[in-house]
């Protein structure tokens, strides 16, 4: 059980969403068999109205692992999208490589290599959707390095927000997990009470923040 939504709630939600096909069903089954977090089925729905919604043209991502997201992202955006996600391990930068080229998607996903804490940085340009999904421990720092690249009226979501609902309650804190909870309270307590923010905390998955940007965070306390 997540302790974030119970077992027969999320098994029928599952159960009625309509299943994936292709390359992305593959992946969902090689990231299941090897224990590769992906985006939970539900949240990649919620995800799929919020691309149709908003039609990006610029999309970033923090934590590509095999590239289920960001291939999800491309394949639902459309043809003149430009998925740029950060990925540091040599083995999910390796397998997503592959996985891109399978999906044809080459033009339109780039993979940067490293660190993100040294690479967000040097990212240029402005993005419609900022989607964070790599070290939970980190998000505020990753918050930090990407906001003022999130457009004005753009949308900035943060997934595994409940964190297996530990962050919700202390009953459910893992005694080596107290750190990434405390940090991501902080993180959220953060991006809920910024006045340049519009944010929405959803249990669904493993928990998703969405995070609508109202103006720039330097216009906070004008």
């Amino acid at each position: 059980m997540s302790n974030i939504v119970n077992d027969l709630v999320e098994g029928y939600i599952r159960d009625t969403l309509k299943e994936k096909e292709g390359l992305l069903k593959d992946m969902e089954i090689y990231a299941e068999e090897n224990n590769v977090p992906i985006i939970h089925k539900e949240v990649s729905e919620l995800l799929r109205v919020l691309l149709k919604m908003k039609k990006p043209k610029r999309i970033l991502e923090v934590g590509c692992a095999i590239g289920y997201s960001s291939i999800f992202f491309a394949t639902v955006a459309g043809d003149d999208v430009e998925v740029i996600t950060v990925e540091r391990s040599e083995k999910m930068i390796e397998k997503a490589k592959n996985n891109i080229k399978l999906s044809g998607l080459e033009n339109n996903i780039t993979i940067l290599e490293g660190d993100a804490e040294e690479i967000l940085s040097r990212v240029e340009g402005e993005f419609d959707i900022i989607f964070i999904d790599a070290a939970k421990g980190q998000y505020k720092l990753f918050y930090d390095m990407v906001i003022d690249k999130l457009k004005i009226g753009g949308l900035l979501i943060s997934d595994n927000i409940l964190y297996k609902g530990m962050v919700a309650h202390d009953d459910f804190v893992i005694r080596r997990k107290k750190t990434i909870v405390k940090r991501m309270r902080s993180y959220l307590d953060y991006i809920c009470s910024a006045d340049y923010l519009s944010t929405s905390i959803i249990p669904i998955g493993d928990g998703v923040a969405l995070s609508y940007k109202e103006k720039k965070g330097s216009e906070i306390n004008e």
